[in-house]
């Protein structure tokens, strides 16, 4: 099966992942809560990304099924 939807959505993910990665090493939030919705966006495309790379390894081996 085609994985192409999710390679680009694994790259639409890592595009917003690296200017909050930024923003985090580079102590640019503003506030404490701004700090804390940085790390939960973080985290949140993490498990994006794990469902997504979970997904599309049990969709090839269903192809070679």
């Amino acid at each position: 099966m085609n994985t192409k939807i999710i390679d680009v959505t694994l790259l639409f993910i890592n595009e917003r992942r690296e200017p909050l990665q930024q923003a985090l090493c580079e102590g640019t939030a503003k506030d404490h809560s701004e700090y804390l919705r940085l790390c939960g966006e973080l985290r949140g495309l993490a498990v994006v990304e794990m469902y997504l790379r979970h997904l599309a390894k049990k969709l090839e081996q269903d192809d070679d099924d």
